[in-house]
């Protein structure tokens, strides 16, 4: 039982701080060397599956057309999902006032986000694709730095940085992570992109399987495993609102039900023979799904112990589990609690989430369509 209780306290201890603290010191000591090849200004195709987006249609639209990337090597390519809110009624003004740069689609039943990029991509006639969301607007210089960083050395996928608006223990969460995937990508390659914005050559973009949850994972998964690179450009940026945790938690949930299927369909990420991201995949992606069931782990055997053991020995279980308890408490409070609460709250909603992904996963009951 110790030795549960210790390896438990082990893989928390090392998953949410060592690693982020070995990573980092990696990113400093070792940082990757990128060679920028200058070239011409190729076309853009930006891709944008829409399911009724209609209040950030032109919101979107419009951060798009004020880019600072020559406007004759650009088309937006926005496909509607079977929309009922009204968007389509202003996609097709904007492509009215915008022929040649905004093309407008429809999807006359729900078909999901795989199945709407695939139909962009047959439609691109950009040597770049990039992949956005309907919800976010970009800053005027995002295309140009996205698709200057794409040109390095044996990079094949580019992603961009979301910056949350709000103060919300989610919005904490995001800057943590964010971080962390900011000193990945600085030492050799990130383990993923955020979908809200990246870049990648359309020879290089791959079918999308129909099913799949998360292409802004599966899309870099496939390119890291080829031996291409993934990098982030924090200075390409998209905006957002930061969610509450119930939000948050719905999110969540559809992004961890995602990695299960991505180890499942990806099985070479796991080996250190074919995935050259093996020691940051494990230790930020795999270990996270397995944090859930360390806490759980680390609370019952501490009560166990608490039970068996004298001394210092008892001494030290029952601070270890007023510790814990403690935190638990911070997480019921929440807000209540000042921050403190929100980011208590956050981190045990987080990994609640991870075990209902793991359920809906393998259950089948993860929807696609968005």
């Amino acid at each position: 039982m110790l030795l549960a209780l210790v390896f438990s306290l082990l893989l928390l201890v090392y998953a949410y701080i060592g690693y982020p603290l070995l990573i980092a010191l990696l990113a400093r000591y070792f940082p990757l060397r990128l060679q920028t090849a200058s070239r011409a200004s190729p076309m853009v195709s930006v891709l944008i599956p829409v399911y009724n987006g209609r209040d950030f249609v032109a919101r979107k639209i419009d951060s798009l057309l004020a880019q600072s990337y020559p406007r004759d090597k650009l088309e937006l390519l926005l496909c509607s999902d079977a929309s009922n809110d009204g968007t389509d009624k202003v996609l097709v003004d904007y492509a009215a006032r915008f022929p040649g740069i905004v093309r407008n689609f429809r999807m006359e039943e729900r078909s999901g986000k795989p199945l709407v990029l695939n139909f962009l991509r047959k439609e691109a006639r950009g040597e770049v694709l990039l992949m956005t969301d309907i919800r976010q607007p970009l800053e005027k210089n995002c295309i140009e730095v996205l698709v200057t960083k794409l040109a390095s050395h044996n990079v094949a996928v580019v992603g961009g940085m979301l910056l949350l608006r709000g103060r919300t223990g989610a919005g904490f969460y995001w800057k943590y992570e964010k971080w962390i995937r900011q000193c990945e990508s600085d030492f050799r390659s990130v383990t993923g992109v955020s979908g809200s914005l990246y870049v990648i050559y359309a020879e290089d973009m791959p079918e999308l399987p129909q099913d799949i949850i998360l292409d802004d994972v599966w899309v870099p998964s496939v390119q890291r495993l080829r031996g291409k690179r993934v990098i982030l450009a924090p200075e390409a940026v998209a905006w957002d609102d930061a969610m509450d945790d119930e939000q948050e938690f719905g999110r969540k949930v559809r992004t961890l039900a995602g990695n299960y299927q991505l180890l499942a369909r990806l099985p070479a990420l796991l080996s250190p023979f074919h995935n050259p991201s093996w020691f940051e995949f494990i230790s930020h992606k795999v270990l996270r799904l397995l944090c859930p069931w360390a806490l759980l782990v680390l609370l019952l055997s501490n009560i166990v112990l608490l039970q068996e053991v004298e001394g210092m020995m008892a001494y030290g279980m029952m601070l270890l589990l007023g510790g814990q308890l403690l935190f638990y408490l911070l997480a019921a409070l929440g807000k209540k609690a000042g921050a403190p609460g929100k980011l208590a709250r956050t981190f045990v909603i987080l990994n609640f989430a991870a075990v209902v992904g793991l359920w809906r996963y393998m259950l089948g009951r993860q929807k696609i369509a968005w």
